[in-house]
């Protein structure tokens, strides 16, 4: 899907592909909605926007692997569109590092050097609920009783 000619514009592609891709996920329950499991959107819905697949320019935000967990950025290159296996720049984002540091270097990479200013917050929000499903949770405490109920099991515990 990546792969196209620069003959051929990025409006073409999603014109002819919008309706059917490998991406595209219909649900009818839900009233007709649209969304998108393409690794480069950021928000997963089907639009041409958000559509990394049609984009010269995209960017993906993934769960990192590894032992320090932490946040994958993808962006595609410009230049590289014949080439799709050389084509994106991958830069790893440790969990060690903290997370004002992590969205410091996504909104950089994203917004400077004029790349796609227009999906900073999209994947600052995507690293944010990543790096906040990777910690871990603690554990409810046990409720405490009150009024009668405490007074009963007071009453309890000194016979």
């Amino acid at each position: 899907m990546s792969h196209h000619s620069s003959q051929v514009s990025a409006d073409l592609i999603w014109e002819v592909t919008r309706n059917q891709n490998a991406f595209l996920v219909k649900r009818a329950q839900s009233g007709g909605i649209r969304f998108s499991r393409d690794p480069m959107n950021l928000t997963n819905i089907h639009s041409r926007k958000h559509a990394g697949y049609t984009n010269n320019k995209a960017v993906g935000v993934s769960e990192g692997t590894g032992k320090s967990k932490g946040v994958v950025l993808t962006t595609k290159k410009v230049k590289s569109a014949q080439q799709p296996g050389s084509g994106s720049i991958v830069v790893p984002l440790s969990g060690q590092k903290s997370t004002r540091k992590t969205y410091k270097t996504i909104a950089s990479n994203v917004a400077k050097s004029g790349y796609r200013a227009d999906l900073r917050a999209d994947a600052v929000a995507r690293a944010s609920a990543i790096r906040k499903s990777q910690t871990p949770k603690k554990p409810v405490p046990e409720a405490k009783l009150r009024g009668l109920k405490a007074k009963k099991a007071a009453a309890e515990k000194d016979e």
